[in-house]
């Protein structure tokens, strides 16, 4: 399958185009750029609009006192609930610290102490004080303007902003060639074009948008996830959305981006209330109010469903200098009435991360030859059923870092086919609202198999709503149609509840289902198979 869009009016080339520009992506070019090659990075908005900017908590590495890799490892195991794979665990915790430490190099400055050393803390699942912070609650928005500043300063890398990515290029031989792409307006160049190259790596975030309510930018509607799905790679885990627990609750009709209450606040001594005060964390987990997202987050829809809550509240009051300490949070409060010194803050789960994507090999390699993946768009196996809190940001470093040395190695060019026979499709715009209520509905924190089916059946009638008007909007319903079909197909598959999938009808684990759901696409229908947990790395590829 393919995006039905004009043919390309424009054409230019590179080593390697890296799609996305939160911190996988730019981390990624700029390794890349240490082997010499020229890098063109496409992003959809402005190069610092992505999810990387909004991230409130921190970066996890083992870098105090007292804590090892292997500490770290074993709370992420821990976290994913026997679905991580371990040599993907070991990569990201025994390469993490040197990878901050490259990170602070390159400029990042993050909060430190009294003493002057840096300041680490401690998040939901984390049995040590690990998590680096920048800004308080600004780590994010500091890690981006430390990469955006080295990007900037690359004379070898070209950015193109204000970019939809539509399709990868094929050589005859269905391996990599490049992307066609839809510059927006802004950008330095305009309309549907197509860059040809060696490499292609994809690092687009997140599919947040396919819900109603999300923490997710708008631009985050798994365009590289589509975008690899359609080129013939599998993608895996994808029934395994994390719901953050906490997001300031905006009303029962809101819809898109939410304002997010980070779980550093809990690490700073807040609790979770209902309506009559009770500290009903304290009862569902050893850790309370610092239990791993997927159980907080379980628990809070277990009090809104069962005492009829539209929300439950933060209580955050006994902490000190809350606006100094989390002003992003802060702000985001004050917009709505609410004073954390003094009120509690209404908060509800909201979809925020994806631990499934592209599958990929420990050098972020695709099933697709020359298609790459890292950060949230990727499943390498290092998050399992549930990503452990601050692992996300120390992915994209300690992968963008192996996939530029892979691609160094192994990087050639191959011919773009002369013919593309993949059928064209296109969805009516017009449908996202209705993509994103039946998944909020059918397929959100709790899951059924009623819910399930009533979804791929709603789904099913939104997929004949073709259109024949390519332009954004479209190509975007488009992607997040085809990521709605695949996750409400894997959840319905997987017959139990494990991690960040809940199914109410099989509430419980069950050994069985200790692997992987992989799908693909072969013609136009989604085929899906199980895997193994783990995948070979180095120079011999298991695909």
């Amino acid at each position: 399958m393919r995006l039905l869009a004009p043919a390309p009016g424009w054409s230019t080339s590179c080593d390697v185009i890296v799609v996305g520009s939160g911190v996988a992506g730019l981390t990624t070019a700029l390794q890349i750029r240490s082997h010499n090659l020229k890098v063109i990075l496409v992003t959809k908005a402005r190069i610092d609009e992505g999810s990387t900017r909004w991230a409130q908590g921190g970066i996890a590495a083992a870098l105090g006192p007292g804590d090892s890799p292997e500490a770290h490892k074993q709370d992420t195991l821990n976290a994913g609930a026997g679905l991580c794979d371990p040599s993907a665990v070991e990569v990201l915790v025994t390469e993490g610290p040197e990878a901050v430490r490259r990170l602070i190099a390159r400029g990042a400055v993050f909060d430190r102490s009294a003493t002057g050393e840096i300041a680490l803390t401690r998040e939901g699942g984390h049995l040590r004080n690990r998590i680096l912070h920048a800004g308080g609650d600004a780590t994010g928005a500091e890690v981006s303007r430390a990469l955006l500043k080295a990007v900037q300063e690359d004379e070898g890398i070209e950015v193109i902003e204000h970019a939809l990515v539509l399709d990868a290029l094929l050589t005859e031989q269905g391996e990599i060639a490049g992307v066609t792409l839809h510059v927006i307006g802004e950008g330095t160049r305009d309309g549907v074009g197509q860059i040809e190259a060696g490499a292609v790596v994809i690092a687009t975030g997140g599919l947040g948008q396919v819900f109603s309510q999300t923490t997710n930018p708008s631009v985050s509607t798994g365009d590289g996830v589509a975008l690899a799905l359609r080129a013939g790679a599998k993608v895996a885990d994808v029934e395994f959305i994390q719901f953050h627990p906490t997001v300031l609750f905006l009303g029962e009709n809101s819809q898109g981006q939410q304002p997010l209450i980070s779980e550093a606040v809990r690490g700073e001594g807040a609790f979770l209330v209902n309506e009559i005060g009770e500290r009903f964390m304290v009862k569902a987990h050893s850790l309370a109010d610092l239990a791993p997202r997927d159980v907080v987050a379980k628990e809070i829809e277990r009090q809104m469903r069962d005492r009829n809550l539209g929300n439950v509240w933060l209580d955050a009051r006994a902490i000190e200098n809350f606006a100094s300490r989390f002003p992003t949070i802060h702000q985001s409060c004050v917009g709505i009435g609410i004073d954390p010194g003094r009120d509690l803050i209404p908060v509800a789960p909201a979809a925020h991360y994806a631990s499934g994507g592209i599958r990929v090999d420990l050098n972020g390699r695709s099933t697709v030859p020359g298609l790459y993946a890292c950060g949230e768009t990727a499943c390498t196996g290092a998050h399992g059923a549930n990503r452990l809190a601050s692992n996300s940001l120390l992915e994209g470093l300690v992968f963008g870092a192996r996939i530029a040395f892979d691609i160094a190695l192994s990087l050639k060019r191959g011919k773009v086919a002369a013919m593309d026979g993949r059928k064209p499709y296109l969805i009516d715009a017009a449908a996202r609202k209705l993509i994103q209520n039946t998944m909020s509905r059918n397929v959100g924190v709790v899951r059924n198999s009623e819910g399930l089916h009533r979804a791929a059946e709603e789904l099913e009638q939104v997929g004949k709503t073709q259109s024949n008007d390519p332009y954004i909007d479209s190509w975007e319903t488009s992607n997040l149609y085809l990521l709605a079909r695949a996750i409400a197909s894997s959840a319905l598959i997987r017959s139990e509840s494990r991690g960040s999938h809940w199914r109410e009808d099989f509430p419980n684990q069950d050994d069985r289902w200790v692997i992987r759901i992989e799908q693909r696409l072969v013609s136009g229908a989604l085929v899906s198979n199980e895997a193994p947990l783990s995948i070979e790395d180095g120079s011999e590829r298991r695909w």
